[in-house]
């Protein structure tokens, strides 16, 4: 089984690294492309809702493919519509179509979504006590890619400007066939599929006990979601407004640029760290911490001179820890909760959650701040993480409870 399982990780690290790739055109490109077909900046935020849209979408469909064929159709699906609305896009740009261009930004979304359920297909053969590392191990592979995406942003330009298109879209060419090699992987060599086969393998003594019905969720599956929905709104509320604060108080675009990069960077970094500790002391243990590290960027944050550059990277540093460790918790919180009959159908709607925490976070953050001032957002997204940690704690009390009836 360790032979098996290493092959599995081996192949997920592969297309991991290769849709890391095409996830940058979303993140880098999108805005700027249809502000200039649009001739509208003000709706250069449309393509981040639309992704978020359909990323929400395709985590339920990928999500019941899964469970009912197996991961590697599910995944694979959703990278090939992911390449399908890279594509789309290009198409879109050639022919000047901003209709062509929100479908296939919605059609992208699942490309995105694919990159965040693989982690679920890492821990499907993890022993229980490994799952956790399993899950980081697939999480960190899409650095790579996330960072080698925006470092090709000026040659994929040139070659779009060959091909007589916007330059933005040159990107989006780079992620439909970056998308398409990750889902090709799949399909080619993610055999047996991890999650079928585990479903044939006895249940591990840590699993003889069933899960909580996913139809009327126990503590621990609602902690799992808590955990990661809380870590997403934040993260995505205090990341969004951070390079407008920084703009409006004299930063220039290399100064944002460069935080949002070790943003990115602590981010996925620290995944195999985060694995390592939960296995080592539990996921309520890193719950609690989870929301700590949350509570400390929004402290850092809101307390941070406008002017000051280092304690700005720093929060955002601190925001980026305390969100891989709270997507790596919650994934193990959720996958040790739910059984597999029903897991992969389960972690496709907390995937829906997360995606609609992400459109809400950024929606609201904007709100925040022109009512009132991105300290206040600073304080309030702290406020809201440290929910987390009651959560987890009455969760694994009430779990003793049942396991020790008087």
């Amino acid at each position: 089984m360790s032979a098996v399982q290493k092959r599995t990780l081996t192949v997920l690290l592969v297309s991991q690294v290769l849709s890391g790739v095409g996830l940058a055109a979303g993140v880098t490109v999108a805005g700027l492309l249809a502000g200039q077909m649009l001739h509208d900046t003000s709706l250069s935020g449309l393509p981040i809702a639309l992704l978020t849209a359909g990323s929400a979408v395709a985590a339920v469909v990928i999500g019941r493919v899964s469970q009912y064929l197996g991961r590697r159709p599910g995944l694979a699906a959703g990278y090939l519509t992911g390449a399908l609305g890279g594509a789309g896009v290009v198409v879109a740009a050639a022919l000047g179509s901003p209709a062509l261009l929100f479908v296939s930004l919605f059609l992208y979304g699942a490309g995105t979504t694919s990159n965040l359920q693989a982690r679920y297909a890492g821990a499907d053969l993890a022993a229980p006590r490994q799952r956790a590392r399993a899950t980081s191990t697939v999480i960190v592979a899409t650095t790579v890619g996330g960072i080698t995406g925006p470092l090709l942003v000026t040659p994929a330009g040139h070659l779009a400007t060959a091909l007589r298109l916007p330059e933005p879209a040159g990107l989006f060419l780079l992620s439909t066939v970056a998308f398409t090699l990750a889902g090709l992987t799949l399909l080619v060599w993610l055999r047996p599929d991890p999650l079928l086969l585990a479903r044939t393998l006895p249940a591990p003594p840590a699993e003889s006990a069933p899960a909580d019905s996913p139809s009327r969720p126990g503590p621990g599956l609602l902690v799992g979601v808590v955990v990661l929905v809380l870590s997403q709104l934040v993260m995505v509320a205090v990341m969004t407004m951070t390079p407008v604060h920084m703009h409006a108080h004299g930063f220039g675009t290399t100064a944002s640029g460069l935080v949002i990069a070790l943003h990115t960077g602590s981010m996925y970094l620290p995944s195999p760290l985060a694995g390592r500790l939960v296995d080592r002391f539990g996921a309520t243990v890193m719950s609690v911490v989870t929301a700590g590290t949350l509570c400390a960027a929004g402290a850092v944050a809101a307390l941070a001179p406008d002017h000051s550059f280092p304690l700005i990277a720093l929060a955002l540093v601190l925001l980026g820890v305390g969100w891989s460790f709270g997507l790596v918790t919650g994934t193990a919180i959720v996958t040790d909760s739910t059984p597999l009959a029903t897991r992969a159908k389960v972690q496709g709607l907390v995937d829906v959650a997360i995606a609609i925490a992400g459109a809400v976070g950024g929606l609201a953050s904007g709100i925040v701040v022109a009512f009132a001032s991105y300290p206040i957002l600073a304080v309030l997204c702290g406020v809201l993480a440290s929910v987390a940690a009651p959560a987890a704690i009455v969760a694994a009390r009430k779990g003793s409870s049942r396991a020790c009836p008087a």
